[in-house]
């Protein structure tokens, strides 16, 4: 099975071209930073990989419309090898990520907030601490029956 599940920033708004003929198809092309999951040795830094991925048709039409520099996405697809001949005389080989679906990892709000970098979006507080009733149970504020979705 060949499948890869992303979710990064984009490095820099996709870039976006269309195929020739009759029923010309977009292709766009973005690379995403996906923060590692360990940071570097001891000096606490963090690292990223930088993936390049491909999109097509109508997904490549919604990167073009709707992906923008440090969006922070989420894409799944396969990854996809290939290999060409450059203008030196030199094998390339190329791996890409082909997108079979992308989505917005954060809120328009928060991404707003991020696009001058690529920094974390801020922490949100800390909910205020309950306090433990002693038998297991934690209290509920009173009045909050309004609040709940249910009855």
């Amino acid at each position: 099975m060949n499948k890869v599940i992303l979710m990064g920033r984009l490095t820099r708004d996709p870039e976006v071209r269309y195929s020739q003929g009759e029923s010309s198809t977009a292709i766009a092309r973005y690379t995403l930073a996906v923060d590692r999951r360990f940071r570097r040795g001891g000096d606490g830094e963090q690292t990223a990989d930088f993936i390049g991925c491909v999109a097509f048709g109508k997904s490549a039409e919604f990167a073009e419309k709707y992906f923008r520099q440090g969006l922070k996405v989420v894409v799944t697809g396969r990854i996809q090898t290939g290999s060409y001949t450059n203008k030196d005389g030199q094998k390339v080989y190329t791996t890409d990520v082909v997108i079979e679906d992308q989505e917005f990892a954060e809120s328009k709000a928060a991404s707003d907030a991020n696009m001058g970098g690529f920094r974390p979006a801020a922490p949100s507080p800390a909910p205020a601490p309950v306090s433990d009733a002693g038998d297991g149970f934690m209290n509920i504020p009173d009045g909050i029956d309004e609040e709940l979705p249910f009855n």
